[in-house]
């Protein structure tokens, strides 16, 4: 069966008892989607359906088919106003990321969030991202980056 993926069609086979993360990982090469807690609680396999995150260790890959689905390796093509996406720039700004496993779903999570409110408050942004975890604590910078991404979203607009 054929994914829409970040734009291109790709063969992914029989979809039937499949995690998304593995399709998107180990047959489709998407390795950025990283796999953390496996039970949808810590949301490093965050991935967009149809621009809405998704926690891919959860959603069977049959769930995505028809569907247009985003990982962190074509994030910054939803944003054609910049070579990054304003989350991807502002993350890298602040140097959020330590060990960097948690920091795709932290991306495409806030992304989301930036995407849909542009103008966030703290009690808002801590709300949006307080599903995330972070294994290194680097959740005071992940909030700054958000913020910084928001005033990047709206200068860009």
């Amino acid at each position: 069966m054929e994914l829409l993926i970040n734009g291109q069609k790709l063969e992914a086979g029989r979809l039937e008892n499949r995690l998304l993360v593995y399709v998107l990982r180990d047959q489709l090469g998407l390795t950025g989607t990283r796999l953390g807690c496996g039970a949808g609680f810590c949301g490093s396999c965050t991935v967009w359906l149809d621009g809405v995150p998704v926690r891919s260790c959860v959603t069977p890959a049959s769930e995505a088919a028809g569907r247009a689905i985003t990982t962190i390796e074509g994030l910054a093509g939803t944003y054609p106003a910049a070579e990054l996406h304003p989350v991807q720039q502002a993350f890298l700004e602040a140097q959020v990321p330590q060990c960097g496993w948690c920091m795709s779903g932290q991306i495409m999570t806030a992304a989301a969030f930036v995407n849909a409110n542009p103008a966030p408050s703290d009690e808002e942004i801590l709300t949006a991202m307080e599903k995330n975890l972070c294994r290194c604590g680097t959740y005071h910078r992940i909030k700054q980056a958000v913020r910084r991404a928001a005033e990047l979203a709206r200068a860009q607009a």
